[in-house]
């Protein structure tokens, strides 16, 4: 039997109506996501990579770290469908059975996965690796597969428009409709027209996703709702504006001024969390980098 946060989300989808969903990433903002009367939330992987665990988010939070985040945010919402990041499935099709079992036990009403290749990194950050359409079509149908409960949605990601173009990316959501997936995901497209181009050439259910500074041009609901977006996921809302609430009383008690902290885009808030060193430390090691003995 479907819980009734998946039953709301359905019956949400089905009244044809935007579907607007705030980044979540800890009780406090689960909590406050209900209270304020949201329909929906989204557990944002960048948000739980940062503050949950002072990470940038390159893949470094692991599954099960993820699945508690969730279990957490889920009991904070009730009634409140959850859509919630779970990378590429951490692993190969195998792994994914057993995500999907976990996320579904800590009761998601909608669990997204995307076609980047491990570790991923953000989709709003440059030089992303993806695996081929036919190895995430597996990961579909290991979705489909295993899930007990069809009210479980599953969100297809394809970040195929940086490295291989807008058109390439719209076959992928295409592939991933047919394979199965509820909702398509087509992420950072880069002006008006792409975004315009997804809605009118992709033949299922599609989420936009806004983040703050990032590629995608902000849209009014207004907007989206025209184009048939079925739900628009604010990743970034409630982190951006909590992380200069953190700088701005810390600088306060230091007697300094928060300005040259503030992050104006993704890569410079990942670069609070460290960003910049765990790279140094992945190009490291690296194939062909020699050791010193």
């Amino acid at each position: 039997m479907t819980t009734k946060a998946r039953a709301r989300l359905r019956e949400l989808l089905d009244e044809k109506r935007l579907i607007v969903a705030p980044g979540v990433y800890d009780g406090l903002s689960g909590q406050l996501a209900r209270r304020t009367g949201h329909a929906a939330a989204y557990l944002t992987g960048a948000g739980v990579a940062a503050a949950g665990f002072g990470l940038p988010d390159i893949g470094l939070v692991t599954q099960t770290e993820m699945v508690e985040r969730a279990r957490m945010v889920v009991r904070a919402l009730g009634d409140v469908p959850l859509l919630a990041d779970a990378d590429t499935g951490y692993g190969a099709p195998i792994n994914v059975i057993r995500t999907v079992g976990e996320y579904e036990e800590a009761g998601v009403s909608a669990i997204q996965l995307e076609d980047q290749a491990f570790p991923k990194r953000c989709g709003h950050l440059p030089d992303k690796e993806l695996v081929s359409t036919d190895d995430f079509v597996r990961t579909i149908d290991a979705v489909v597969d295993a899930r007990t409960d069809d009210g479980m949605l599953l969100i297809a990601r394809t970040d195929a428009r940086g490295p291989l173009g807008l058109d390439e990316a719209i076959r992928r959501a295409n592939r991933y409709a047919a394979a199965g997936a509820d909702l398509l995901f087509v992420e950072a497209p880069q002006s008006a027209d792409e975004i315009e181009r997804i809605a009118a050439e992709v033949d299922a259910p599609l989420l936009l996703n806004l983040v703050i500074g990032g590629l995608t041009p902000e849209q009014s609901e207004q907007r989206m709702q025209e184009l048939g977006f079925a739900v628009a996921i604010h990743p970034s809302a409630v982190l951006g504006r909590a992380t200069l609430g953190v700088l701005t009383a810390l600088c306060e008690l230091r007697g300094v001024a928060v300005d040259e902290f503030l992050p104006t885009k993704p890569e410079e808030f990942f670069n609070l969390v460290g960003m910049a060193e765990w790279f140094a430390l992945g190009q490291k090691y690296q194939p062909g980098t020699e050791s010193e003995s």
